[in-house]
């Protein structure tokens, strides 16, 4: 029997504006899957550029070879006298999930957002049935600092609580 071959490695880099068609796929399909996110399920294209791509973020994509597996934002979490603290969003396809690359992607960004200069990193939502997402950010040193009772509805109708967690970066 022989061994799997170990995975490519992930090649992440700054997604330019021009190239959100490259990521429109995963943004769509983990959006319309609604157990993550609480954007509309129904975005298009446009939508989800606006939704991805706000002014202020910076867009990186995670390729593995010729192929982009996974997607995330850095972007502050408010502004002025909160800019300092980053806030961030991962999304990796179904199809690639359990590979490691959310993990990658964290460790890259939590680096990138010390580079930006910014303090700490903010989740504001992470619905607390996305239970691999947690561990990861438990794993990085994210820490609960909040919870919102039901703040995210799922989309057999059902309620989860969502976890505000936060981490200091410098």
């Amino acid at each position: 029997m022989s061994a799997l071959p170990e995975p490519l490695p992930l090649d992440i880099r700054l997604l330019p504006r021009a190239d959100f068609a490259l990521v429109w796929p995963i943004f769509r399909d983990i959006v319309r899957a609604g157990d993550t996110y609480a954007f509309p399920a129904d975005a298009d294209e446009d939508a989800g550029y606006a939704l991805w791509y706000p002014e202020d973020a910076r867009v990186y994509a995670a390729w593995r070879g010729d192929e982009v597996v996974g997607t995330f934002y850095i972007r502050p979490n408010k502004e002025g006298p909160g800019a300092h603290v980053c806030n961030a969003g991962f999304m990796v396809p179904a199809s690639h999930s359990g590979q490691g690359i959310c993990k990658q992607m964290g460790a890259f960004a939590l680096e990138e957002a010390v580079r930006l200069g910014y303090r700490a990193m903010q989740f504001n939502m992470v619905v607390c049935t996305n239970v691999a997402s947690i561990r990861i950010w438990e794993g990085f040193g994210f820490e609960v600092i909040g919870r919102v009772p039901e703040g995210f509805r799922l989309p057999d109708g059902s309620y989860s609580d969502a976890l505000i967690m936060y981490k200091k970066l410098v």
